[in-house]
């Protein structure tokens, strides 16, 4: 058994200009699974007292889509912001799904490592989860962006949340309803990390969230 703390100023190992969501966007609600258990890898793997943070144009994106969500009466809630290097590292140990979860050591890694990428969902004004196609880290073919199930809220509830993002100029991911990356994201990766990268772990020109886009990983 490990015990891993995780401290604010980690951030430093992306960008030390990575700002605190809330700090530009107050009222947006923040539930960083992975400072719980509720993850697919049953344990926390950052500490207690981990923020949400990304970076600053990332963050005015993010209140962007507050707003727009605000007109409907509901609100963002983020599962996960930056992302350590070395909790990427346990996630990928503990999680067991390639197919979903980066290997920090090809490539570019996760794109939440460099302050670009958030996993988000929708709450209602009293900050209660609205419901969605699944949960989160709920690795399945329902945790795709386009909703193939039956129920017209589930679909309505998504596809608010697509519009929100993209039109704030985020990314969706295909296997991940709830996954998005700025659309900038290579201003702040280094170029040498994206060259390093396998073709099919580069994000070469993906469309709005509310659309496709190629393969990716968390």
């Amino acid at each position: 058994m490990f015990v891993l703390f995780l401290f604010i100023g980690q951030r430093l190992e992306a960008n030390p200009d990575l700002v605190e969501i809330r700090s530009v966007a107050p009222t947006i609600v923040v539930d960083l699974r992975y400072a719980t258990a509720k993850n697919v890898t049953g344990r926390a793997l950052y500490s207690p007292g981990m923020r949400a943070w990304v970076l600053p144009s990332v963050a005015q994106q993010l209140a962007g889509a507050q707003k727009f969500l605000r007109n409907y009466d509901c609100g963002l809630k983020i599962w996960d912001a930056y992302r350590p290097r070395v909790a990427q590292e346990l996630l990928w140990q503990l999680a067991h799904k390639g197919d979903y979860v980066t290997n920090p050591e090809g490539g570019i890694g996760s794109l939440h490592s460099w302050g670009v990428a958030v996993d988000a969902t929708l709450v209602d004004l009293w900050g209660h989860e609205i419901s969605m196609p699944t949960g989160f880290d709920e690795f399945t073919p329902q945790a795709a962006m386009y909703y193939h199930g039956s129920d017209p809220a589930v679909e309505s509830h998504l596809r608010l949340l697509q519009v929100a993002m993209g039109a704030n100029r985020f990314y969706g991911l295909r296997i991940e309803w709830w996954h998005f990356v700025t659309v900038d994201w290579k201003n702040y990766v280094p170029k040498n990390e994206i060259e390093k990268a396998k073709p099919d772990e580069k994000i070469n020109a993906p469309e709005a969230a509310s659309q496709k886009k190629p393969n990716s990983k968390s």
